[in-house]
């Protein structure tokens, strides 16, 4: 019974922290059981961002002066896969890499924050765009690692320089939204002499 009472003592002294704890992971069950039982098997939504995410690199790859690969597979259908430049043997870009997952963390931790309404409407969208960014630059500077330091600086690289990259984009964006930055907290205003 004793933790009980601490429960109550945190909730009361710290009902935003607590109401953060409860929607944060509240939301993320929810949105994992809706991505895994409905929009992953029912929706294009992962084959849509990955096509999304090969079009950009290639474009993006051809303008830097290199020559883009279109990889085309007899069971890819619609959409494609993998994406690489003339002299390497290109990536593959799958459902756990385009990036949805990290886009549903991130929103349900501005959802889950105290703050207006208005700024989360505008700031989620900007910093899934962010998101979206941040792992196109990550597939582009994949190509250019596979090409010129062969496959096991990609696979190293892969695995864990870009994984921090990604996630120390999203640990910012919650930040800037976390101490204010202009969005989310009101900041405590200093007493006047």
């Amino acid at each position: 019974m004793d933790w009980i009472q601490k429960l109550r003592e945190f909730v009361r002294s710290q009902p935003d922290v607590f109401r953060f704890l409860v929607l944060g992971f509240g939301g993320y069950i929810v949105w994992h059981l809706a991505y895994e039982t409905y929009l992953k098997p029912a929706t294009l939504l992962d084959e849509y961002i990955t096509q999304n995410l090969i079009v950009v690199t290639e474009t993006v790859v051809e303008v830097l002066g290199y020559e883009p690969l279109a990889f085309f597979q007899e069971n890819d259908g619609e959409f494609r896969y993998r994406v690489g430049i003339r002299g390497a043997q290109g990536v593959l870009v799958g459902p756990s890499c385009d990036g949805v997952v990290l886009f549903a963390l991130f929103a349900i931790f501005i959802l889950s924050f105290p703050g207006r309404w208005l700024r989360k409407a505008w700031y989620i969208p900007a910093g899934i765009a962010a998101i979206h960014g941040a792992n196109i630059l990550r597939i582009i500077s994949l190509l250019m690692i596979q090409l010129y330091f062969g496959e096991e600086a990609l696979k190293f690289n892969h695995d864990y320089t870009f994984t921090v990259f990604v996630y120390s984009i999203i640990f910012a964006l919650w930040y800037g939204y976390a101490v204010g930055a202009g969005f989310g907290l009101k900041r405590p205003q200093s007493p006047v002499a």
